[in-house]
C-alpha cells in the first residue's frame, strides 16, 4: 500500500486491533484471525481454507483506489480569496488574464461556482493586497481567507437582483430610456439630449470595466466591445439605439447573475441541511456551540428532532434517523450504540450521544456539496474548445467590423455615417455571449439534475464521455448483487421447515459470519420461535455446534457434516442441485440425524435485471466482470441475462476492460477496492452508493441511492445534455450567421443586434434549463433497503 493508500485507509480502533477475532460460522468454524491492521480492513475478503462456501474474490466496499485531485483550497502554499460578483465563465477570464500578468502569480484557479480565486505567489514581487486591489478594480468584491480556511458553504444567499449593483444599472438604464421616450413626445426637442444622457449614465460603468480590463491585459471583453459600440453610436448620432443597446445590455447582465444564483442556490440549499449549531458534552455539561467548531473525538447531544450537526458514531441511546437526504431511503433507519450516523440526517424518538468522526468540512454533506461545486466548474471537452475559439473569435469580429466600417467608404465611396453603423452593429451581433454560455448552462442544468436524482458526475468531460458509452462493465458482489449473502432455500429432511431455522439459528446467533447472519434474519424475518443453545463453540474450519436439550447440534458445510451425521440420498441430491445453482449449502444435524438444508447467495438486486434491460434497449452491452467462482457468478449473469466472465484477479480486470476501451468506450461499475484497477481503465469509472465516502470521491460518477437502474439513467441524461449541447450550439452560431448577413446588408441595426444578442443567450439558457425536468414525472426506482444491505447506501467503510 502506497503512502497515499494508507492516508486514505479507514482507522481501526485500538480495542479491536488488539483483540481476535471470532469468525465461527457455519462454514469457517470459528477460527482466530490475527488483529487486523488498517490495510486489512480494507482488504477483500479472501476465501480461508475449510470454507464451505465459495466466497467472491472481489468483494470489498473499499476505496476504488483512485485518489481524488484535490481541492485548490487546500493545498498547501495556496492562498484563497472568496470574489463576490462574478457570474459567469467571461468573468473569470478576465479575472485570470488580468492576474496572470503579475510577477509572482502562477497556477490560478477560479471556481465561479463557489466564486473563489486560489493562487500561488511569490510575495517578494507581488503583494496579496495588490491581488485584492486589482480584483476591486474590475469591480468585483474579494475577501481574504487565510490558512487552511475554507469558502464557507452556507452563505446567505445574496440580495434579490434589483438591490445588486447591475440590477440597479438595469433599473436606472430603462427609466432613462422610458423617461426620455415620455419627454420627447412632450417636448421633442429634448429627445436627442436625453438619449445621450441615458446612454453615457449607463454606460459608464460598463465602460470603466472595459478601460480596466484592457490595461490589466484583456483587452477583448464583452464590456470594450460595449463601450466601442455605443461610443460610436453616439458619435454617429444614433443616440436613441446607443441607450437602448446599454439598457438590454445591462438586461442581459442581471438574467446571467440570477441563472449563476440558480447555480448555486443548489448547493447552499443542500450545505444548509447540516445545522448551524451543536450540543457539546464536555465535562458533564451541556453547552450549545457552533456546528463547523466541532473537533474529533467530541461528543454531542442529538434532541428529538434535532438535525444530527456532524458524522460520527453513536454512543448512547437508541432511536430511529430519517437518512433521505444522504441515501435517499424513505423509511427512517434504526440506530443504536455502534452505529453510523451522517450530518444533516434528523433524529426522530430518542435522545442521541454522538462522538464525532469527521469534521465539518469532511462530512459527507459537504464533500458532496464540494464535489458538485467541482463538477460545476470542471469543462467539457466541447466548452474548452468553446472558450479557445472565442478567444481567436473576438478579435476576428472586432477586425472585420472595422473593414465593415472603413472599406465601403474608402474604396466603394459609400457614407461613412451609414457603413460605420453597420460596423458597430456587425460588433455587436458578433458578441459570443450565447456561444460561450451554450455548453456551461447545460452541463449546469445537467449536474443539478443529476445530483436531485442522486447522481454524482465529475463535470462535463464525464457527461461527454459517458454519451459515448457503448459497453458498461459491472461487478458483481455489491454492485449487480446486494452484497450479502441471504437465505434461498429452506429443504427440510426430516423436520419442519420451521425447526430447521429454528436449530441454525439458536448456534448461529453466537456468529458474526455473513453466512451466520443471514440464517438469523431469515429466522427472525420468519418470526420463528428461537430456542435456547448451550455449549456453543466453533468446531475449528468446519463449523459451529452446541447443545439444544439433551440433542447436540452441529451447522456447517455438507463435507464436514458428514462426521456428524449419515447424508441420506435426497439429501446429497438436493446439495448437488442446490450448488448448481451456484448456491451455499449448510447441512443442520441434531441428535445425529441431518434434518435439514439452507442454501444462501448473494442476491441480485431488485432493479438489476430491469437495469440490463434498458441497457440492451439503448445499444449498449453489459458486462459481468467477477472474481467468484464461474458457477455461482453463471447462475447471477443467467438471471439476469448478461454475459459473464468469473474468476478474475483484479489485474485480469483491468486488462479485460482495457481490452474492450480500445474498441470502443467502456464504463466500470464497481465498488471495492479490487475494482480500483479497472475503474482507472474504462473511459469512465462509476462508484455505487455502498461504495466508502474515498471511492465516490475517486470515481468519475456515483450512484449515491445504489440503484443498478441509475446507470442507464446516468448514460441517458449524459446522452440528452449532450444533443442539448449541440442544439444550443446551432442555435448560437444560427443566430450569429443569420443577423451577420442582414447587419452587413443594412436590414438590421444596432438595438436588433443587441436584442438579437440578449435574445440568443436567454434561448440558449431557456432550452439548457428543459434539462432540469428530465427525471420531472419519472417514477422513482425503489432504493435497495438498508435492511438488504446491512448499511445506508452511503456507507463510509
Amino acid at each position: 500500500m502506497s503512502q497515499t493508500d494508507s492516508a486514505l485507509a479507514p482507522k481501526v480502533p485500538d480495542a479491536v486491533a488488539a483483540a481476535p477475532v471470532s469468525c465461527g460460522s457455519a462454514c469457517c468454524g470459528g477460527h482466530d484471525h490475527a488483529p487486523p491492521t488498517a490495510a486489512a480492513a480494507i482488504a477483500p475478503h479472501r476465501h480461508v481454507p475449510g470454507c464451505g462456501h465459495d466466497h467472491d474474490h472481489d468483494h470489498a466496499h473499499a476505496e476504488t483506489g483512485r485518489a481524488a485531485e484535490a481541492l485548490p483550497e487546500h493545498e498547501p502554499g495556496a492562498l484563497l480569496w472568496q470574489v463576490h460578483g462574478m457570474d459567469c465563465g467571461n468573468c473569470a477570464q478576465t479575472l485570470r488574464a488580468a492576474l496572470e500578468r503579475l510577477p509572482g502569480v502562477s497556477d490560478i484557479r477560479i471556481s465561479v461556482t463557489k466564486e473563489t480565486l486560489a493562487l500561488r505567489l511569490d510575495e517578494g514581487l507581488t503583494r496579496p493586497d495588490a491581488i485584492e486591489s486589482r480584483i476591486a478594480t474590475l469591480g468585483y468584491k474579494p475577501s481574504r481567507l487565510v490558512a487552511s480556511q475554507v469558502p464557507s458553504l452556507r452563505r446567505e444567499a445574496p440580495a434579490a437582483w434589483w438591490r445588486q449593483a447591475k440590477g440597479r444599472l438595469a433599473i436606472a438604464s430603462g427609466a432613462l430610456v422610458a423617461l426620455a421616450y415620455l419627454v420627447s413626445v412632450l417636448a421633442p426637442g429634448w429627445h436627442d439630449p436625453l438619449f445621450i444622457t441615458a446612454g453615457l449614465i449607463a454606460a459608464a460603468p460598463v465602460a470603466r470595466r472595459a478601460i480596466v480590463s484592457a490595461r490589466a491585459g484583456a483587452p477583448f471583453t464583452i464590456e470594450m466591445l460595449m463601450t466601442i459600440a455605443v461610443a460610436g453610436a453616439l458619435v454617429i448620432g444614433a443616440a436613441e439605439e446607443a441607450a437602448i443597446v446599454v439598457f438590454l445590455f445591462a438586461v442581459g447582465e442581471v438574467l446571467e447573475g440570477v441563472a449563476a444564483e440558480k447555480a448555486r442556490s443548489g448547493i447552499r440549499s443542500l450545505a444548509a441541511l447540516v445545522p448551524q449549531t451543536a450540543w457539546l458534552e464536555e465535562g458533564g455539561t451541556v453547552r450549545e456551540v457552533a456546528a463547523e467548531t466541532l473537533r474529533i473525538g467530541q461528543t454531542v447531544l442529538v434532541r428529538p428532532g434535532d438535525r444530527i450537526p456532524a458524522d460520527g458514531t453513536v454512543l448512547t441511546g437508541s432511536s430511529s434517523v430519517d437518512e433521505a437526504p444522504i441515501t435517499g431511503e424513505s423509511m427512517p433507519k434504526a440506530k443504536e450504540p455502534g452505529s453510523e450516523v451522517f450530518a444533516g440526517t434528523v433524529n426522530h424518538e430518542a435522545a442521541l450521544t454522538v462522538r464525532v468522526g469527521r469534521a465539518a468540512q469532511d462530512t459527507m454533506i459537504a464533500r458532496i456539496v464540494a464535489l458538485v461545486a467541482e463538477a460545476q466548474d470542471a469543462k467539457a471537452p466541447t466548452e474548452r474548445f468553446i472558450d479557445r475559439f472565442s478567444r481567436i473569435y473576438m478579435p476576428f469580429i472586432v477586425g472585420l467590423s472595422l473593414l465593415v466600417a472603413v472599406l465601403p467608404p474608402l474604396v466603394a465611396g459609400g457614407a461613412w455615417g451609414e457603413w460605420i453603423y453597420r460596423g458597430l452593429a456587425l460588433l455587436l451581433i458578433g458578441c459570443p455571449c450565447a456561444l460561450v454560455i451554450s455548453v456551461p448552462a447545460a452541463i449546469a442544468s445537467s449536474l443539478a439534475t443529476a445530483a436531485r436524482r442522486g447522481l454524482l458526475i465529475k463535470g462535463g468531460a464525464v457527461i461527454e464521455a459517458l454519451a459515448g458509452v457503448d459497453t458498461v462493465a459491472f461487478d458483481k458482489t455489491g454492485t449487480l448483487t446486494i452484497g450479502r449473502p441471504v437465505v434461498t432455500d429452506v429443504v427440510a429432511l426430516e423436520a419442519a421447515e420451521s425447526q430447521v431455522l429454528a436449530l441454525a439459528a439458536a448456534v448461529e446467533r453466537r456468529s458474526s459470519h455473513p453466512l451466520a447472519a443471514a440464517i438469523v434474519a431469515r429466522a427472525e424475518a420468519e418470526a420463528v420461535t428461537l430456542v435456547a443453545a448451550e455449549d456453543v463453540a466453533a468446531v475449528p474450519g468446519k463449523g459451529m455446534a452446541g447443545t439444544i436439550g439433551e440433542a447436540a447440534v452441529f451447522v456447517g458445510a455438507p463435507r464436514h457434516a458428514a462426521a456428524w451425521a449419515p447424508l441420506p440420498e435426497v439429501a446429497l441430491a438436493a446439495i448437488d442441485r442446490l450448488e448448481g445453482e451456484g448456491k451455499t449449502v449448510v447441512v443442520v444435524v441434531s441428535a445425529a440425524r441431518a434434518v435439514g438444508l439452507l442454501a444462501l447467495r448473494d442476491e441480485p438486486r431488485p432493479d438489476a435485471a430491469a437495469a440490463m434491460g434498458r441497457l440492451n434497449a439503448m445499444g449498449i452491452r453489459p458486462l459481468m466482470l467477477t472474481g467468484d467462482n464461474p458457477r455461482a457468478a453463471a447462475a447471477v449473469g443467467e438471471a439476469l441475462g448478461v454475459a459473464v466472465t468469473a474468476g478474475m484477479l483484479p489485474a485480469d480486470k483491468a486488462k479485460a476492460v482495457a481490452e474492450l476501451a480500445r474498441g470502443g468506450r467502456v464504463a466500470m461499475v464497481g465498488d471495492g477496492i479490487n475494482d480500483a484497477p479497472a475503474l482507472a481503465s474504462a473511459q469512465v469509472g462509476i462508484a455505487m452508493g455502498s461504495g466508502t465516502r474515498v471511492a465516490i470521491e475517486a470515481a468519475d460518477a456515483a450512484l449515491l441511492h445504489d440503484r443498478v437502474g441509475d446507470v442507464p439513467a446516468l448514460i441517458g441524461l449524459a446522452r440528452v445534455t449532450m444533443a442539448n449541447i449541440r442544439q444550443n450550439i446551432a442555435l448560437a452560431l444560427g443566430l450569429k450567421a443569420l443577423f451577420l448577413v442582414t447587419t452587413v446588408i443594412g436590414a438590421t441595426g444596432l438595438w436588433v443586434a443587441i436584442l438579437a444578442d440578449t435574445g440568443g443567450t436567454v434561448l440558449v439558457t431557456l432550452n439548457a434549463l428543459r434539462l432540469l425536468g428530465y427525471f420531472r414525472g419519472e417514477a422513482q426506482a425503489p432504493s435497495t433497503p438498508s435492511s438488504e444491505s446491512g448499511r445506508p447506501a452511503l456507507a463510509t467503510g
